[in-house]
């Protein structure tokens, strides 16, 4: 399982009902997306979100709010590096994951 993480990693402030403060910040030339799919609960996402990333409840879950509405949504970005074993990370914990160039979502 990977580690947890001290501090949020970057995400797009995905929804529009968390103040800025609480969006996370957008920075990096590489995304992970993650998609959308039957067999995970939506808590389970929550879950994933918030022990991978360490975001907070409304962040980790107005995320997976916009992967259950809109079929995806952007978790990270960052250095290729950093958004590959974000990606890996998902897959590891059943999600579907994509690396993508940011700013194509």
């Amino acid at each position: 399982m990977p580690a947890v993480l001290s501090q949020p990693r970057s995400a797009p402030g995905a929804a529009t009902d968390l103040s800025p403060q609480e969006r996370p910040t957008v920075e990096g030339p590489w995304a992970t997306a993650v998609h959308n799919d039957p067999v995970n609960l939506m808590s389970y996402v929550v879950y994933v979100f918030r022990r991978h990333f360490a975001y907070s409840r409304p962040v980790a879950e107005a995320l997976m709010t916009q992967v259950h509405e809109e079929g995806r949504a952007i978790v990270s970005r960052g250095s290729r590096e950093r958004m590959e074993t974000d990606v890996q990370a998902m897959h590891s914990y059943g999600l579907r994951a994509t690396l993508e160039r940011a700013g194509e979502d």
